[in-house]
């Protein structure tokens, strides 16, 4: 873990977090979870009142981010986080990485960040549509979209702006709540990306 991660997982994420809504006791949702950059931190806040489901289809990526979890709970065991606990890995189906194996409407907060650019139109429907059943009325999806027309182009979402993306999101069924210029964490490093939330009614 470098010196850059250890300081997100254990400081800044957390900050990140609750400052775009995370709350102790939450049950969260990051989808395309990766290695855990904002799975950790949101476990954390969550506490053991709470419960952060890590989805992501790689089991290699997911046992890494286990291990950093249980990394960050020696580092600081006297606050016994418990964060192994916390957090439940969810790895689908091969083939049904779309489909969340969760109940409808139990999730207060989904997270999906830096992920979209993987998925084509009708994937990123379908994934929009998965959140909106398992969120709860009045929870919040938040968005990092990484790698759209205006930020690093790349793959599905190299033609598609911001509005095309909250277009593509509120079509389903959700309403736009708010658009965040924040510091962030992507890949190894620190940068400022945008944030879309939007709001289950």
């Amino acid at each position: 873990m470098t010196n850059e991660v250890k300081k997100w997982i254990n400081k800044d994420g957390i900050t990140f977090l609750s400052k775009i809504g995370i709350k102790k006791g939450f049950v969260v949702v990051d989808f395309g979870s990766g290695h855990g950059h904002y799975t950790i931190p949101a476990a954390k806040i969550v506490s053991m009142k709470g419960k952060v489901y890590a989805i992501e289809k790689d089991k290699n990526t997911l046992r890494k981010l286990m291990e950093t979890a249980e990394e960050a709970e020696e580092e600081e065991e006297e606050e016994e986080e418990g964060l192994s606990k916390i957090i439940i890995p969810i790895s689908p189906e091969k083939g049904d990485f779309l489909r969340i194996n969760l109940d409808d409407e139990i999730v207060d907060y989904a997270l999906i960040y830096d992920i979209l650019h993987y998925f084509t139109k009708s994937e990123r429907k379908e994934v929009y549509r998965e959140i909106h059943r398992i969120l709860k009325n009045g929870g919040i999806l938040s968005v990092y979209p990484k790698h759209n027309k205006d930020d690093w182009p790349l793959w599905n979402l190299a033609d598609l702006d911001l509005e095309d993306i909250t277009q593509e999101i509120t079509e389903i069924g959700f309403i736009f709540k708010r658009k965040d210029n924040m510091e962030l964490f992507h890949d190894e490093g620190y940068e400022t990306g945008n944030i879309l939330e939007f709001k289950k009614y």
